[in-house]
């Protein structure tokens, strides 16, 4: 599917209905359609649509770390630069395909200018750090640099993408 074909198919409804499910994808279809004033049936049939033309990804639950860590798992959470020796596209790909195959793996994102690949990692402890620092980092012999930050407080953290012509966003109706 080409990006840009998905977007110019979104009517303002489409755009309400993406707005309330990035705040709650648990809202059940009768509350949705209440939310946004329009049928049972229609929220449902619009949330299948941009479900099926791939607008809607998946929908997961978003865990507290710091609920977790009360129960004993542990949460640490780092932001790693990795700087490759060679950037021939089969070896981007190759260091790509590992780090996104790895479940320590949140996010994974090619950057320019400035490193190669930013990630986001979940590990239990810095033991786990550790291993999967000598996994993906040092046993890659094209990995030329790995700059870790690791995050001592969450102050935010959100999952909601921007959308054209809601209140408050560029392009918005005033």
């Amino acid at each position: 599917m080409n990006a840009d074909s998905s977007s110019e198919t979104l009517d303002p409804t489409d755009l309400r209905v993406l707005e309330q499910l990035q705040r709650d994808a648990a809202v059940s279809n009768q509350q949705l359609a209440e939310r946004l004033s329009v049928s049972p049936a229609t929220s449902h049939r619009r949330v299948r649509r941009l479900q099926e033309i791939g607008v809607i990804e998946r929908q997961v639950a978003v865990l507290s770390p710091q609920r977790l860590k009360a129960c004993g798992a542990g949460a640490l959470i780092a932001i790693v630069e990795v700087t490759l020796d060679i950037q021939s596209a089969e070896r981007i790909e190759s260091f790509e395909a590992r780090a996104v195959a790895d479940a320590a793996v949140q996010q994974c994102y090619r950057v320019s200018p400035g490193p190669d690949f930013v990630l986001v990692l979940a590990v239990a402890d810095m033991e786990h750090y550790e291993a999967l620092a000598r996994r993906l980092f040092t046993d890659d012999a094209n990995v030329r640099n790995v700059r870790s930050y690791f995050s001592v407080k969450r102050a935010k953290f959100g999952t909601e993408l921007p959308l054209p012509g809601l209140p408050g966003l560029p392009g918005a109706a005033t």
